[in-house]
């Protein structure tokens, strides 16, 4: 017994949307940042989803290409939050304008 490819897309479907609302609602920048990457995985979901229903391995080699950039932009957006952390003490978005003089 499979199951149905509906099941796998409405889960995509509800981790992208949740990753959509914690970007938008939270200020805590490594709380974005972690839905961001909430969001990249909903999307490597429904890539290996179709991948497995279609019987072709390319959304799998996506993935792993996605996967690939999701730890770099992981590691480069931590070391940027970390140098932002040094300079104002704090890493909520609000409070950070690095452009005000």
């Amino acid at each position: 017994m499979q199951i149905p490819i509906e099941y796998y897309l409405i889960l995509s479907a509800a981790l992208f949307i949740t990753g959509v609302i914690g970007v938008l609602i939270r200020r805590n920048a490594i709380m974005v940042f972690m839905c961001i990457e909430l969001m990249l995985n909903s999307a490597n979901l429904t890539l290996v989803t179709f991948s497995s229903y279609l019987g072709n391995s390319i959304g799998q080699l996506f993935v792993f290409f996605v996967m690939a950039v999701a730890a770099a932009e992981a590691s480069v957006g931590l070391a940027i939050i970390i140098a932002l952390f040094r300079n104002k003490l704090t890493v909520n978005i609000d409070e950070i304008n690095i452009f005000k003089w």
